[in-house]
């Protein structure tokens, strides 16, 4: 009897071919080798950090052992899989007792490279999408400590740790362990023991010291359309170390920062600012990180965003791209910031009549921000800022520093060498000039007293 053929891929079926056999022998070795490696990497390296150490180690057991009869302390923290164990400190006191954590990599209970280790109390209210975290071991290095340092954690810790787990490979480890040497040399360390005043004081212009969640909760705040009719909307401005340059030699766009309801830091040189004074800078408040955040927390509370500035067509894109994250959000409208004088009592029109209630405008600094308060008793929006190049970078126009330039505090050379003929005089020339503008500040403090406006500025309200 003739066999009859059956169409198609049932009727075409073959045997395992010898590549496809050999693949399926290899993925139990391949699978074994991708656990492996990595608690191989964290064995060598903690031998060999104990080992060049140890002289440093014999010490510092000796004077545990004289201070407090023991040689170990530990916390209480969870570990892989759920696991407690005690995250160890040498007894006693003085210096290298946090140099017994690495017994703990030794045995097992942490890794160089993972989510930073919980109390029981933090473990318990991981978001239940999140508890992925707890299948890898805890490390001392964790990717939201290092945005930390800089600033830039702005992202929930659970989440961020949930995208480590679910890219985590051995290249990636290894380049986040490098970027936590170069930032803890680049960053110093001690930033939890230092002060961390409400109002900053950078050549005389009050920076209020928060964080990116509570600017965002402030500025939904502000845009609640229940206060429309009570007065000017409050301005908000962003200040980089270009910025005080400017408002250093700029009387008006100096005095404008001083009126403004709020004025937030913007850039790893206020970071270094602060720690070259002695203070703590709790977070890098910026603009570009801060606007899809806002968005997020605009859509969730029905508040709308008008979106004035930057090249034709720019405005529009950022938008189109924002709503396209979060189809909820309402852009009451787009303007670009090609307009002269004459245009100008239209352009107000049209963002009033839009019934917006945040504005944000992107002229560059410091025209942007002196445009707003020449304004604001002709706009009804709640609250208007100025906000830089952001549109480009949403839009797609500039492409952003990748993150691990910005874990190490470096956007601003991408930025240079994305620009090098526009940027190389605010960086190359102005970043040491502000440096060297906080010393002279520290040495004679009086001359930039704030006004008495800016002193009484807190986390929550202004005056």
């Amino acid at each position: 009897m003739k066999s009859v053929e059956i169409p198609g891929p049932l009727g075409r079926r073959r045997g395992p071919g010898l590549k496809l056999g050999v693949k399926r022998l290899l993925w139990p070795l391949g699978r074994l080798l991708a656990d492996l490696l990595p608690r191989l990497f964290d064995l060598t390296l903690a031998l060999f950090v104990l080992l060049i150490l140890s002289p440093l180690l014999v010490i510092r057991v000796l004077s545990s052992l004289a201070q407090a009869r023991r040689v170990l302390d530990g916390d209480g923290r969870i570990g892989r899989l759920r696991c407690p164990f005690r995250r160890l400190r040498f007894a006693g006191r003085g210096p290298l007792r946090g140099l017994a954590v690495w017994l703990n990599v030794l045995r097992g209970d942490m890794a160089v490279v993972g989510p930073r280790p919980l109390t029981a109390a933090e473990a318990a209210a991981v978001p239940v999408p999140d508890q992925v975290r707890f299948a890898v071991r805890p490390g001392l290095v964790s990717p939201f400590g290092l945005r930390s340092r800089v600033g830039i954690a702005h992202v929930q810790e659970s989440a961020l740790d949930r995208e480590f787990v679910y890219g985590q490979s051995m290249k990636g480890d290894l380049g986040l362990a490098a970027r936590s040497v170069v930032s803890g040399v680049l960053g110093g360390s001690g930033g939890a023991n230092r002060p961390a005043p409400a109002v900053l004081n950078f050549c005389a212009v009050p920076i209020v010291n928060t964080t990116m969640a509570e600017a965002v909760d402030w500025v939904v705040a502000r845009a609640d359309p229940a206060l429309a009719g009570h007065g000017a909307p409050a301005q908000m401005a962003f200040v980089n170390p270009d910025c005080l340059n400017i408002a250093w030699r700029h009387d008006d766009y100096r005095h404008v920062l001083q009126r403004a309801d709020r004025v937030l830091p913007d850039g790893i040189g206020i970071h270094i600012g602060c720690r070259m004074r002695g203070e703590m800078l709790r977070e890098n408040v910026n603009g570009t990180d801060m606007f899809p955040l806002l968005c997020e927390a605009a859509a969730r509370a029905g508040r709308s965003l008008y979106l004035l500035g930057a090249r034709p067509g720019i405005a529009a894109a950022a938008a189109q791209t924002m709503q396209g994250r979060f189809p909820d959000l309402v852009v009451a409208g787009t303007r670009d910031g090609y307009f002269d004088a004459a245009d100008e009592p239209g352009v107000i029109d049209a963002i009033n009549a839009s019934g917006a209630d945040i504005l944000l405008v992107a002229f560059g600094a410091p025209r942007q921000d002196l445009w707003v308060a020449s304004n604001r008793e002709r706009l009804t929006v709640r609250v208007a800022f100025g906000v830089g190049g952001l549109f480009d970078f949403y839009s797609g126009r500039i492409p952003r520093a990748p993150v691990w330039m910005r874990e190490l505090g470096l956007e601003w050379a991408f930025r240079l060498l994305q620009e090098p003929g526009r940027m190389w005089r605010r960086y190359v020339i102005g970043n040491p000039l502000f440096l060297f503008r906080v010393w002279r500040q520290m040495l004679a403090p009086e001359r930039f007293a704030l006004p008495a406006a800016g002193r009484d500025i807190h986390h929550g309200e202004s005056t």
